[in-house]
Order: structure tokens, then sequence, then C-alpha cells
């Protein structure tokens, strides 16, 4: 079901560029975190990032491109889990918590192998708790996929997705267009920063001297995502990875929070009710920005709807 966010913006963050920049850049109140290595069967790592200790239900945390525990969103929302007494956990993507990964391959926002595993694990850890995942732009297109895929049933009691890419082809395009070069510059370095950095220890499908050739996103996911990660071109990579076509098979109460200014895609890219499943409640706010969604007391409307929802979603103490 597609319905309207009860969201109303900051009347001094006017646009999409200060509702996205404002609530990313204030800093959040965090909390400690422990961090846990995993050894994967494929010789590589994840590291995971639990918040204290919680009696609550356990919340898996997905983080966008390029991010980590250390994003202010990520910060934001572990600081919250845990005073509503959730147990709160972050899963970095491969080479996303400050240490190249082993593989040439890192992640992508099609892969969704490594969030089955991570789900299993953490449903191992704490057999007796309820789970939930929230996943947010590229982690939250992950999530979305594979909730979407008919082989994984349903793992997980609930799921919040924000600020997803729906088309990655199409937000690849938005992304370089006006102000929002901007943000695709940012990470096109610090994407570049990384290959760089792993092409010291491990072999990559591009050299060092060609990455500053790869100045937007499709230019970077021809030469580096897609030949990692099993994918033909870019075309297909963005055909195969987008979430949009598998919304219709989610069989996991899902709650979907998007803005229509979001400045990382267009309005276009949204799905329309058809599209998703009788599990998914869509809410789409008129502005908000990327994961920003800061309302007009300053506070983070963002965190208080996640925190609604998974109490609407889990009976109390478990």
């Amino acid at each position: 079901m597609r319905g309207t966010a009860a969201f109303t913006p900051a009347w001094w963050l006017p646009g999409a560029h200060l509702q996205t920049l404002v609530p990313n850049l204030l800093p959040r109140r965090g909390t400690p975190l422990r961090r846990e290595r995993l050894e994967l069967p494929d010789t590589d790592f994840l590291d995971l990032d639990w918040g204290p200790a919680r009696p609550g239900p356990l919340v898996l945390l997905l983080h966008g491109l390029e991010g980590s525990s250390r994003s202010p969103y990520a910060a934001g929302l572990m600081h919250r889990l845990a005073q509503a007494d959730y147990q709160g956990v972050v899963m970095h993507f491969r080479g996303c918590s400050g240490e190249p990964n082993r593989l040439p391959r890192s992640y992508s926002a099609g892969e969704t192998g490594d969030i089955r595993y991570v789900v299993g694990h953490v449903r191992a850890c704490l057999p007796d708790r309820l789970l939930g995942v929230v996943g947010v732009s590229l982690g939250g297109n992950a999530l979305l996929r594979w909730l979407g895929d008919p082989a994984t049933g349903t793992p997980v009691d609930t799921a919040i997705a924000i600020s997803v890419p729906f088309d990655l082809a199409r937000a690849a395009e938005r992304m370089n267009r006006g102000f929002s070069r901007l943000y695709q510059w940012y990470l096109l370095r610090r994407l570049r920063r990384s290959v760089a950095r792993k092409s010291r220890c491990v072999t990559m499908p591009v050299k060092r001297a060609e990455l500053r050739r790869l100045k937007d996103f499709r230019a970077f996911d021809n030469a580096v995502t897609a030949p990692l990660h099993g994918y033909r071109d870019v075309d297909d990579y963005y055909g195969r990875a987008s979430c949009r076509p598998l919304l219709s098979g989610i069989r996991v109460p899902t709650l979907i929070l998007h803005a229509e200014n979001d400045p990382f895609m267009t309005p276009d890219v949204i799905p329309k009710t058809p599209e998703i499943s009788e599990a998914v409640r869509l809410e789409v706010a008129a502005g908000g920005g990327h994961a920003g969604f800061m309302d007009s007391f300053g506070g983070r409307w963002l965190e208080k709807r996640c925190l609604a929802w998974l109490g609407e979603r889990f009976p109390a103490g478990r």
C-alpha cells in the first residue's frame, strides 16, 4: 500500500539539498559499540558493530554506499535503539569497516548473500529474539531485493527501507545532473580511494592510473562494480540489481520511507501501488531529502518513525 508520510520538513531547511545535508552533517549522539569479526566461507570477512546489550528485539542496520556505523544516520539510529531497549547491530559491507577486505570483490546494490549470512549469524547469537532489519539507500535496495526474491521466504520479522534507489540506472542519471553531482563527486572520490588502496594488495579490474578517468557512477560501475560482482556490464548490473521489479514478492511486513524531492533520484522511480505487495507500506513525503527527514522542531523524524514501526510490530519484551 502506498500512502503519504506524516512528515513536514523543518521550515528553516528549504529545498532538497539542505534537507539532505544538514541532518547528515549535524552531530548525532552515539552509543558504545563492540566489534565482532565474521570469517566467511570464501576466506573474506565481515565486521559487525554491536550496540550495548539490551533485552529487547534485535535490529540489524545496513548502511548506504561507503557508509559505516560512524555514518550520522547509523549512529543516531543505534543510539535511539539502545534507548528503547532494542539490541542494535550494524553490518558493514565488505571493505566499509575501516580495513580493506581480502578479496577483489566488495559489495554492490544487488549483493544479498552477505545479508543472508549475517541474518543467520545474528539469529544464532540471539535465537530467542524477534529480528528486524533496517536498510538505508544502497543497503535498503539490497534488503528489498533479498526480501523480494521468491527463494528468500520470510527470514526476518519486519523490515524498514529508507531512501532507496529503486531504479539504479535512473538514479545514476540523476546523480550526474545539477547540484547532485556534488554527492556523486564525494562518493566517487571515496570509492576510487578504496579501489586504489585495495589494488596494492590484490589484482583489480582497473589500474590505479585509470581510476581518475571514472568520473561518474556509470563509468565506475562499468569498470569496477559490474566485473567484480558477476555482471556483464553496467546495464546488466543496473537492470538485475535494482529492487523495483521484486517489490511485489515481499512477504515480510515492510515499511519504505521516501521523499519525492530526494536529490539522489527522480520522483518517477517511486513504485506505484500495483508494484508492491500487500506486506509493504510505502510512505512518501513531499520533502525530506535523502535520508534526512528533519522535522520543524529540529527533531529526527526518521528515527522516531522507525521506532514507531518497530514498536507496532514487536510485542513488548521480545
